[in-house]
């Protein structure tokens, strides 16, 4: 199975942010900037950096941009060539565009154009961002600490019917299982034998590779 591929264009804190993520999680990344000396410094990160003007489309439809699967549009204080840029991904084709917006009425222009998902950095840091694109099942990502984090995931497939004896997170992954969500309600206790249902939801704490582990696992 091929390896899910990302392009992040806008090489500001929030850009950087978001492709050195997902860099680290083993994904390949492509960075793009208009600024040649932003491309450089992350080029020894990412897969690939580019120096190009993501408003010109020719640019776009020669650096392949179709043929990834997720594009992240995090231009910093330009919102026109954000608007612009995120128009062109839209009329090339590509599957899921992300989009930082500066404020509310930029992220509604945005929607409206056709945005699949729009970012507001102020409530969504970068790492947080990647963990959401790369698995659908992760609601929430928390730091606590450089090395530790806490992970709220939906049970993906694989876990439904199966119980928290049965998964032995902490024995095949190194983290612990501190409470499941049921609807509104939270089990901090949870029985070991109780069979997972669907839509309950995992808090997970552990290190950050341990929890990029997990997620991995289960992917759907």
């Amino acid at each position: 199975m091929a390896k899910k591929q990302y392009a992040v264009i806008g090489m500001g804190r929030f850009g950087f942010s978001v492709a050195n993520a997902l860099s680290g999680m083993g994904f390949d990344v492509l960075a793009i900037d208009s600024d040649e000396q932003r491309t450089q410094a992350v080029s020894n990160i990412v897969t690939h950096a580019v120096s190009a003007d993501s408003t010109d489309e020719e640019a776009l439809r020669a650096l392949g941009i179709r043929n990834f699967e997720v594009v992240v549009v995090a231009i910093g204080e330009d919102i026109q060539s954000s608007i612009l840029t995120t128009l062109i991904l839209k009329d090339i084709g590509v599957e899921t565009i992300i989009v930082k917006a500066q404020n509310e009425l930029h992220g509604k222009v945005l929607q409206k154009i056709g945005a699949d998902k729009v970012i507001y950095p102020e409530r969504d840091m970068g790492m947080r961002v990647a963990h959401h694109l790369t698995s659908p099942n992760v609601l929430d990502y928390i730091e606590i600490s450089d090395d530790y984090s806490i992970l709220e995931m939906k049970v993906a497939k694989d876990m439904i019917g199966k119980n928290l004896r049965q998964l032995d997170v902490r024995a095949r992954f190194g983290c612990n299982v501190m409470a499941i969500k049921h609807g509104t309600k939270m089990d901090i206790s949870p029985y070991a034998d109780a069979p997972l249902k669907e839509g309950d939801i995992l808090v997970i704490v552990g290190e950050k590779m341990d929890l990029t582990k997990i997620e991995l696992a289960y992917p759907k």
